[in-house]
């Protein structure tokens, strides 16, 4: 057989395979699994991201399995994860800083929320109507030495008040927060805000809020992981935030979508009631929503300079001994690929979501 054919007959055999291979049907992708360390259920408010990014399909989209599993505590979680026994958890920034001078070794990658997460709430007909007011008075927290007595003792400084002018007492949460509050066994709850916003939505009360006005605009709520298994899986990782981007515009943009797909991921029977309460609790909390700017090109960003303040001012009310180094605790090198879309034709989409 001459070279020619002997080259014809090659070619001709390549082709009925690379003709075999496109009639073929393709193998699906397998999703790769992602764990991740939560409160202690799907009912919580900080879940919402999670639920809506898992029942919207934005996880699948990623090709991503996440599994939520419920440590009953931030403090948990963060140890679960640290020690390689999870993948992600969801935490506030404060244990993980003091966390690191004892060897707990966390790094934050997806902010999610913009603001600070605690205030100062007293009932709308309190006599408390400055901070001054507070001198001499109780004030609730959830638990003892809760990271909300710092930014409220820095508070109650600026108005001419001792940290030793008020006390604090755990008063749980739910419920029992709210009977405390309505009897004035507390003055205000010194809480997370999105907590006091949730009692405004399923009892008949309102409250009126104080802010610390240097931390207001300083997120404290994050997603972290341990700094190797950040390496060993960014790809997931930089998935995972997109996936969490997109459902934080859903949120924002479609409220009523958003709550029901909290609802069903977190279990709770979906009525025209329990969405007009969702819906008015994101009306409520825009500004602790991480997609509160839906175009931003930046959702999930962490400034380390705000950090960097934050940590000083930790450092300086005896929160902690030393500030870890801000590239140990914050990376923001999954924000870009979360936000590489087109915002605007997104928005579109999911405003006609239903």
């Amino acid at each position: 057989m001459s070279i020619f054919l002997r080259g014809t007959c090659r070619f001709a055999a390549l082709a009925l395979v690379v003709a075999a291979c496109a009639l073929a049907p393709a193998a699906a992708r397998a999703d790769d699994t992602l764990t991740l360390i939560t409160g202690a259920s799907p009912t919580a408010f900080g879940e919402l991201l999670n639920n809506v990014a898992t029942r919207a399909g934005f996880y699948k989209e990623e090709h991503l399995n996440v599994v939520p599993q419920y440590a009953g505590s931030p403090n948990i979680g963060a140890q679960l994860v640290a020690t390689g026994k999870g993948d992600v958890c969801s935490i506030a920034i404060e244990p993980l800083l003091l966390g690191y001078q004892k060897g707990l070794k966390l790094i934050t990658f997806y902010q999610r929320s913009p603001n600070y997460l605690f205030a100062l709430g007293v009932l709308k007909d309190s006599p408390v109507k400055t901070l001054a007011d507070f001198k001499g008075a109780t004030i609730g927290e959830y638990s003892v030495g809760s990271p909300a007595e710092i930014s409220t003792n820095d508070m109650l400084l600026g108005a001419g008040l001792k940290k030793s002018d008020v006390t604090y007492i755990p008063i749980g949460n739910g419920a029992q927060a709210i009977s405390a509050l309505t009897s004035g066994k507390v003055a205000g709850a010194a809480f997370p805000f999105v907590e006091m916003a949730t009692y405004e939505t399923v009892a008949p009360i309102k409250f009126r809020y104080f802010w610390n006005s240097l931390l207001k605009n300083i997120g404290n709520t994050a997603y972290a992981t341990s700094p190797e298994t950040l390496v060993a899986k960014a790809d997931l990782f930089k998935r995972f935030a997109r996936a969490n981007t997109k459902a934080a515009i859903l949120i924002r943009e479609n409220p009523a979508v958003a709550a029901r797909f909290f609802l069903e991921g977190a279990g709770i029977k979906v009525t025209d009631e329990s969405i007009a309460h969702e819906v008015q609790l994101l009306s409520l909390t825009q500004d602790q929503l991480a997609g509160v700017n839906a175009t931003s090109p930046r959702i999930g960003y962490t400034s380390p300079v705000s950090l960097n303040f934050y940590e000083k001012f930790l450092v300086q009310t005896g929160y902690m001994a030393e500030a870890p180094p801000i590239s140990a605790v914050v990376t923001n090198q999954f924000i870009a690929y979360a936000n590489d879309f087109d915002h605007n034709a997104f928005i579109a989409q999911v405003k006609k979501m239903h």
